[in-house]
Parts: structure tokens; C-alpha cells; sequence
């Protein structure tokens, strides 16, 4: 009986070791090629090997970091893609995904200041509204709503906000306009101006008039003094005034020539309440937010959103942004105690930003941080979505346009008028881009073209990536 069993079984084994000879070839011949790597692995993008060979032939991108996506603006579609699905530190492009969550939550105007009245006091509180006699945005809504209240007082009320600077800010920015501190009630978008006049050397029997600093708000005045000996000998030469790092003294340097310079001021609830006080010519007191079942609580309308979002997108305007994401902590609902950036990043991020293709490490609404981190087909993501909700001729007027105001004044214009808008980012080591490409056939393509660790100058590679999109332009 075994040896019967042993004869019925061999067609049996046979047949198998048939099957498993004959599949050997199939696997061999499938893994006799290395794995493409990812980033080569580009689904619903057809291969441009010209677009290849200008990326790989530009001396100036050779020694950094790249990434580069270009997405049919309209469809959707995936045109291009190198380095895409790696993550780049993004800088002040960061800035659109702040201008997309304000879009979703602030409506059409921004909100100024809450408040409530009873009997002879006036209540408010800030909502991080940075308009209020800005230099450069200026509101007088708030100004005109707060002087002329009937009230006998006038009391404001703290509430709770981030720390004055971001995550991974540098420190030693302090004293630069680009990172005023975030605060509920900002005035005079919480920095100094000085302006400075012309010395004249004497002539003849004329004597020499020295160069005088006008400095605004006028408080700021007495606080500022002449630079001594000692300051000249560890003085930036381009630099105009300098503050020290904790409190609000200034120093001017002299010049030969004019010159107009902003240096933010240290916040405090004592020096707001002064400011608010000598601006408005009434008494402000401080006392807390109580407001009991009966009192209504109301939000006094500021100036229309795009006014913030054209100069916060055309100049990449850092403390615009910063505020920005404050004004939206007061659209979120309980608890409205605080005016918290965490809350609205993390609220942007589930709610706005759950479908991009890769996950969003974002800690601020300026981009100054270096913890930030995206990668150029989440931008291009954003770019489609932006393309998608707003209208396009309202979109393309708030970001900064090749040869007009803002960043790109100098670049991407031709004889045929403006090709490129868009939002540029840059810290040390890093030139970022991202925007709209509009080609000579009509396509408008969003692109998002992205450099990190970049040693030295970086002139070279803005002017490679304006000639290689103006390929683009030309070639798609």
C-alpha cells in the first residue's frame, strides 16, 4: 500500500515543481530593475525632459536643496513634479495658508474690537486687530468708535494671547521691523518710526544744521537719544536706530543723508493703556472682563479683509500675518476668553487643510519660524484650492504681480504685462516661490517652487528661477 501511494502522488509533485519553474523567470525578470525613486514616481504627469534638463543644468541650483510642482490651476492636473512630496522649510509662503484660513473665517470685514456698555463705563476688549492708526494700513474705526463713546469711562480689558514672539523666532530680530510683538490691541502696528532730515554743512557765514529725527508716536520722542562714542564703536553701519532688548530707549546713528526707519517697541499693559490715553485725549482705565447675563457683547466692524490680505501678501508683511490668526481665534466660538493662533492652526489644519496630500507641521502665521515645514505639492494643493474658491481676478489682485508693488516689482514682466502672481518666502538659506504662471497659450499653471540651504548669495537663484518659468511660460 505505501508504494502505491508514492506512484499515485508523483504526477502530483511534478505538476508543482512545473508550476514553480515556470513562475521563476516572471520574478527574476520583475526584479531585474532597481526601484525608481519616489520622488521619480510622478501619477497623472507626463515626463518634460526639457523642464528635466534646465533644472539639472543650472549651475545655480546644484548645491541645495529643490523642489518643484506645477499643477493646472483650473483642474487640478499634475503637470510636473521634482522633489514634490519632500519637505522644505517654507518661510514667508506660509503666509498663504493664514490668508486662506482668514478667508474661511473672517468674512468680509475684519473685526476691530468687542465690547459692552453699563451705566457710565464703556467695556472693550482687542481681537488682535492690527489696523488701529497703522502706518501703512491705517484704520480710524476703532479711534472714532472709542473718542466719541458717550461713556464717562473708558475701561479696557486683557485678554489672553500667544507669547509676544513665535516659536523658533530669532531672538536677536527683536530690533527689526519685520517681528514687532503679536498683542490683543496693537497701536501703531506696535512699532516706532523716525524720520530723518538732511545735515547741511555750513556755508560761508550760514552755520551747519545737524540732522534732526522726527519720531512717531510723539511718547517715543524723549525716549530717544543721540548715538554716544562707545554705541559708534559696535554699530551695523546699516542700520539707523537700535532699541535695547528690554525696554523702549532708542538710539539714532547719524547720517549723511536722510533716511526713514521702524523699530518695534517692547509691549506692556501700562504703556498701552498711556498710548491709548494720549491718543484718544480721554482717561483709559484697567479693569477685567466680567460681563454679566443681561450685557450684550458686540464686535465693532473694521476695515474691509482685503485691505489686510493685499498688503500682507503684496509686502509679506510678517506682524499682518502674526495678527491675522488672532483676529480668527474670535470666529471660533467657546471659549472666547483667548485669542489663541495654537486654536486656529489646529482648527485650519482639521478643517481646511485635512485633504492635502501630505500632513502640515505649522506653528505661526508669518513663516518666520524655521519649525514650519511643507512640501511644494501640499503648496500647489493650496494654489488649486485658492484658485477654486476665489474669484480668479480678485485673487490674482491681492497677491504681489510680477512688476508691480510688493516683492516681485522688479521681475516676471514682459512686453505683454504681468505672467506671474504669487507670494515669495526667504530667510537665510532659503528663496521660496509660489503662485500662478499664466502661459502664452492662456493656461494658468500653479506653481510652487521651493529652495532650501542655500550657501551665500542668493541672487543667482532668484534669476534661475525667473528664467526657467519663463520657459515654462513659454513651453506649456
Amino acid at each position: 500500500m505505501p508504494n502505491l501511494q508514492a506512484v499515485l502522488l508523483r504526477p502530483v509533485f511534478f505538476l508543482l515543481l512545473v508550476v514553480w519553474g515556470s513562475a521563476q523567470p516572471l520574478a527574476c525578470a520583475q526584479n531585474s530593475q532597481p526601484a525608481a525613486p519616489a520622488d521619480s514616481l510622478r501619477p497623472g504627469s507626463a515626463p518634460l525632459p526639457w523642464l528635466d534638463s534646465l533644472l539639472t543644468a543650472a549651475p545655480a541650483l546644484r548645491q541645495h536643496q529643490v523642489g518643484l510642482s506645477i499643477t493646472d490651476a483650473s483642474t487640478g492636473e499634475e503637470v510636473y513634479g521634482l522633489n514634490e512630496t519632500r519637505y522644505f522649510t517654507p518661510a514667508s509662503v506660509m503666509k498663504l495658508f493664514s490668508f486662506y484660513t482668514g478667508l474661511r473665517l473672517l468674512g468680509d470685514s475684519l473685526p476691530s474690537l468687542r465690547y459692552f456698555s453699563r451705566h457710565d463705563t464703556l467695556f472693550f476688549q482687542g481681537t488682535g486687530d492690527p489696523t488701529f492708526l497703522h502706518g501703512d494700513v491705517p484704520s480710524r474705526r476703532a479711534y472714532t468708535f472709542l473718542a466719541r463713546r458717550p461713556e464717562r469711562l473708558l475701561a479696557y480689558c486683557d485678554i489672553a494671547t500667544p507669547p509676544p514672539y513665535g516659536p523658533s523666532w530669532a531672538w536677536d530680530d527683536f530690533n527689526y521691523y519685520f517681528q514687532p510683538e503679536r498683542t490683543a490691541f496693537p497701536l501703531y502696528g506696535n512699532t516706532v518710526r523716525f524720520y530723518a532730515s538732511t545735515p547741511v554743512p555750513a556755508r560761508g557765514k550760514l552755520p551747519a544744521r545737524p540732522q534732526r529725527v522726527r519720531v512717531l508716536p510723539r511718547p517715543f520722542a524723549p525716549l530717544t537719544s543721540l548715538a554716544t562714542a562707545d554705541d559708534l564703536l559696535s554699530h551695523n553701519p546699516d542700520q539707523h536706530v537700535s532699541r535695547g532688548q528690554l525696554d523702549n530707549r532708542f538710539t539714532y546713528f547719524p547720517a549723511p543723508k536722510r533716511w526713514v526707519d521702524e523699530v518695534p517697541y517692547r509691549t506692556s499693559r501700562t504703556l498701552l493703556l498711556r498710548l491709548l490715553g494720549d491718543t484718544l485725549r480721554r482717561a483709559v482705565v484697567h479693569t477685567a472682563w466680567q460681563p454679566r447675563p443681561q450685557d450684550s457683547i458686540r464686535t465693532l466692524p473694521g476695515l474691509p479683509a482685503d485691505s489686510l490680505y493685499r498688503r500682507m501678501l503684496r509686502v509679506s508683511d510678517n506682524f499682518l500675518a502674526e495678527q491675522l490668526l488672532l483676529m480668527c481665534a474670535t470666529k471660533l466660538g467657546p471659549p472666547r476668553d483667548s485669542l489663541s493662533a495654537w486654536r486656529v492652526i489646529r482648527h485650519a489644519r482639521r478643517t481646511y487643510f485635512n485633504t492635502l496630500p501630505d500632513k502640515l507641521p505649522w506653528v505661526d502665521g508669518s513663516g518666520l519660524s524655521r519649525l514650519n515645514l511643507v512640501t511644494p505639492r501640499s503648496l500647489n494643493a493650496l494654489l488649486v484650492l485658492l484658485h477654486q474658491q476665489v474669484p480668479e481676478p480678485r485673487l490674482l489682485n491681492l497677491l504681489a504681480g510680477g512688476g508691480g508693488q510688493g516683492t516681485l516689482h522688479r521681475r516676471y514682466k514682459d512686453a505683454q504685462g504681468t505672467w506671474f502672481w504669487g507670494k515669495t518666502g526667504t530667510l537665510t538659506h532659503t528663496c521660496n516661490l509660489a503662485g500662478y504662471v499664466r502661459t502664452r497659450s492662456g493656461r494658468l499653471l500653479a506653481v510652487s517652487f521651493l529652495n532650501n540651504s542655500i550657501a551665500g548669495d542668493d541672487q543667482p537663484v532668484r534669476n534661475e528661477m525667473q528664467r526657467i518659468l519663463g520657459q515654462v511660460r513659454q513651453r506649456l
